[in-house]
């Protein structure tokens, strides 16, 4: 059998270390070393608990980068409690710019809207931050049966209208005040599309003038025979410019007027100034000098308001 040979110095290690291991006289004990314990694996970073809109509402909204996820986030509360999604829903709705009246609207949130008592405001926000477009918007809430109305419809039906919700965009005209509740003085009003040509680009214009001068003989009953000198000048102009078709929304009156009842003052609710209007159709009233049994007689609707919002620019369609 072959013996590997050791270099020298390497024996004379060995030699000292047992050496020093006699001298010492110490004894070593080998034990069992315990298995040190491992960290359990963190594959992610904890969830956070869910916070609840109902106790801030502002920190939930603003957890959220869009309106649409903030709903999603609402619709997975409403699951826990339909309360704590309720209020989650109202955050996305007052504090970012909602304008998905089609999510509201849905399936989720359809019981909510029939038994909450601040849907009808919910809704009318939404359609204001929408531009405010009443009556388009109320065509399409009508087609999934909320239960809110035009003016028009409620003064052609006032006894089938009274006690309801309807929604209109007015500018308040003036407000006065009739013992307690003051008053306001609204006229409707609605969108419509004015198609405008806005010039784009460089126009050019042209200018030609030119004289003509000579003389005329000729023979007249007053003068005889004679001849006539002078002269004609024409000028001609003509211009091009490239336009392009602009179409902008303008707001523009009805015809129909309607008093607004308030349940106090209120010096944000200013005049000349546009709003959608949710109220109460609380039935027409006689104008002065009218009587009860003329039915011609003209009458003016009567509404509670229940809240206003200020319309957007922008029309979302």
């Amino acid at each position: 059998m072959r013996h590997h040979s050791w270099p020298l110095s390497t024996w004379a290690l060995l030699g000292s270390l047992a050496a020093g291991c006699g001298a010492s006289h110490s004894h070593v004990t080998w034990t069992e070393a315990s298995p040190r314990e491992e960290a359990p694996l963190v594959t992610s970073a904890p969830e956070a608990p869910p916070l609840r809109a109902s106790a801030d509402p502002k920190a939930f909204a603003a957890r959220y980068p869009n309106p649409a996820l903030c709903e999603a986030a609402a619709r997975r509360l409403q699951a826990e409690s339909r309360d704590e999604g309720w209020a989650a829903l109202k955050a996305c709705i007052e504090l970012t710019p909602f304008t998905q009246i089609r999510a509201l609207l849905g399936g989720a949130w359809a019981q909510d809207l029939s038994v909450r008592p601040d849907a009808a405001s919910l809704i009318a926000r939404v359609v204001a931050q929408r531009g405010g477009s009443v009556s388009g918007e109320l065509q399409y809430l009508q087609e999934r049966k909320i239960p809110i109305f035009s003016l028009a419809s409620a003064v052609e039906r006032p006894d089938t209208y009274k006690g309801r919700y309807v929604m209109l965009r007015a500018r308040v005209a003036d407000q006065r005040s009739e013992g307690e509740k003051p008053t306001v003085w609204l006229v409707e009003h609605t969108l419509a599309s004015v198609e405008t040509n806005a010039p784009v680009g460089l126009g050019e214009t042209y200018d030609i003038s030119s004289i003509s001068s000579g003389d005329m003989g000729g023979q007249t009953q007053l003068t005889g025979p004679g001849q006539l000198g002078g002269s004609v000048s024409t000028r001609e102009r003509s211009s091009v410019t490239t336009t392009r078709k602009h179409y902008d929304n303008i707001s523009d009156e009805t015809g129909r007027e309607a008093l607004g009842r308030l349940q106090g003052a209120d010096p944000f609710l200013e005049a000349r100034r546009d709003y959608v209007f949710l109220a109460r159709f609380d039935g027409v009233r006689l104008t002065s000098g009218g009587t009860d049994d003329d039915a011609e007689a003209p009458r003016i609707p009567v509404l509670t308001i229940v809240s206003y919002h200020s319309p957007q620019a922008l029309v979302v369609y």
